[in-house]
């Protein structure tokens, strides 16, 4: 079975903590407020859910999550007829639910589901704003609340797995990128409760790493894999050993990549 969040997210008395990069959070609102979708396009684990979980609740809106995978059918976006005691009976699916209730619907990582399905987000990334439901005959008016959001990762796009033109020109579209590496040190203090030094040293690790994706690896270390490194290091678990768990293993399953990473932890942290 093909797994989705269809439990909305909403707003809880802790605000959920997000960094603002440049003027993403403006845009997103004004987007909002003219009811137009949104595509966000950045690399892996630089923020992109975390800013439209950040998003619906400053918004104080439900927010669906969608994990986009090759399996993902228009059935589990839009609802499917189902067997209970009492007979077949339909059940939403996270789309639906965001169109009715005016929430937010994020597809993340979009390009991974297959071109019939995303078919589907056309008639609600226009100013029709509609959903058709084939199978009950409904066409429902998107309530006037309701987000479409979409996000991929550009580095994995190939001619197989890109986005529609048709598609695309449909979003406003907000490229993101790993932060500055004074916002990534507040965000490691901030997120992962570690010091100022040693949210410095980790983040210039990153920026090391970083540069030697053009040569080496196909992924870089990612803001996210930072505060799994920061974490483990201010609870006591050795440095080297957090780099090469956090840092070099998640980057690459060459032994030789992995090893050549680990000289380069091993300037800033000494075993």
């Amino acid at each position: 079975m093909n797994t989705v969040n269809l439990k909305p997210s909403t707003k809880t008395d802790d605000s959920l903590y997000y960094k603002e990069q440049k003027n993403e959070v403006s845009l997103f609102e004004y987007a909002y407020h003219h009811q137009l979708p949104v595509l966000i396009k950045g690399p892996t684990g630089c923020g992109k859910t975390r800013f439209i979980a950040h998003m619906a609740e400053k918004l104080n809106k439900p927010l669906y999550t969608v994990s986009c995978h090759d399996d993902l059918t228009a059935a589990d976006l839009v609802g499917r007829h189902l067997i209970g005691p009492n007979g077949t009976y339909w059940q939403d699916g996270p789309l639906t639910k965001a169109v009715r209730e005016g929430g937010i619907c994020y597809l993340d990582e979009v390009v991974e589901a297959r071109k019939d399905t995303t078919v589907v987000l056309h008639p609600l990334a226009d100013d029709r704003r509609v959903l058709p439901l084939e199978r009950t005959g409904e066409l429902i008016e998107a309530a006037p609340g309701f987000m479409l959001v979409v996000s991929y990762n550009p580095g994995y796009q190939n001619l197989l797995k890109g986005m529609k033109p048709s598609t695309r020109q449909r979003f406003v579209a907000l490229r993101f990128e790993y932060p500055t590496a004074e916002l990534e040190q507040e965000i490691l203090i901030k997120e992962a409760g570690v010091d100022p030094h040693l949210a410095f040293k980790l983040v210039e690790l990153a920026q090391a790493l970083r540069r030697l994706e053009k040569n080496d690896l196909d992924e870089v270390a990612s803001t996210r894999l930072l505060i799994y490194a920061a974490k483990m290091v201010s609870s006591g678990m050795n440095p080297i050993e957090v780099c090469r768990c956090c840092l070099a293993e998640p980057l690459s399953d060459d032994i030789d990549t992995v090893n050549a990473l680990m000289d380069v932890a091993r300037i800033y942290f000494d075993e």
